[in-house]
């Protein structure tokens, strides 16, 4: 077992190892690089830590991390507000966006729904969307949840809890090839597949 000359440093190393992916060698190096810096830029770095854990929001609309209680997507009234496109995370949204191909809103459900995980329904953002759409303003709704029989199974969870509203349902191309990840696929595919979406097919 790995000896440390300060339990201080012992206590930071075992805090970094806790970032997924970072084994505690790799903490080592991050602790001891912190070590070498000036007093104030590790200040800023920790207080850039603390923030982003206290002063985070959620926007209350879609669910997209926001400084505001209403994401900068939300509220620009250039987006086109009757179609919303429905993804796993926020890192979709942002993969999505770098595309610069879609123009609507987002719905952000917080995961998929994964029974081996312990995953449910009712652990995502489902209902909310359902009240979305209810209200009236959206017309379709894009589904670009991964291709993968988590993401297949949430897309028709959610297209049995629309069926009797008034919206089209439409689902990524495939250009996603199965079992991508949405926030790894290259811009140009990733682009092309919104804009050549299907309808859903449940």
């Amino acid at each position: 077992m790995q000896q440390y000359p300060s339990q201080l440093l012992e206590r930071a190393v075992e805090a970094f190892s806790q970032l997924p992916g970072v084994g505690r060698k790799t903490a080592l190096r991050l602790v001891l690089h912190l070590l070498r810096q000036s007093t104030e830029d590790v200040d800023r770095f920790a207080d850039a830590v603390i923030r982003v854990k206290h002063d985070v929001k959620y926007c209350r609309v879609c669910h997209n991390i926001s400084d505001a209680d209403v994401c900068s997507i939300c509220s620009d009234p250039r987006r086109d507000a009757s179609v919303v496109c429905v993804v796993e995370n926020i890192q979709d949204v942002m993969a999505i966006e770098n595309t610069q191909q879609f123009h609507g809103l987002y719905h952000v459900l917080g995961g998929i729904i994964s029974p081996m995980d312990g995953i449910g329904p009712h652990d995502l953002e489902i209902e909310s969307l359902v009240k979305r759409v209810e209200e009236g303003t959206v017309k379709e709704v894009i589904l670009a949840l991964a291709s993968t029989m988590e993401g297949d199974t949430t897309n028709f969870y959610i297209s049995r809890k629309l069926k009797n509203a008034d919206v089209k349902l439409s689902v990524i191309a495939r250009g996603i090839s199965v079992g991508d990840e949405l926030e790894y696929t290259d811009e140009v595919t990733l682009g092309r597949s919104i804009l050549n979406r299907t309808p859903f097919e449940s």
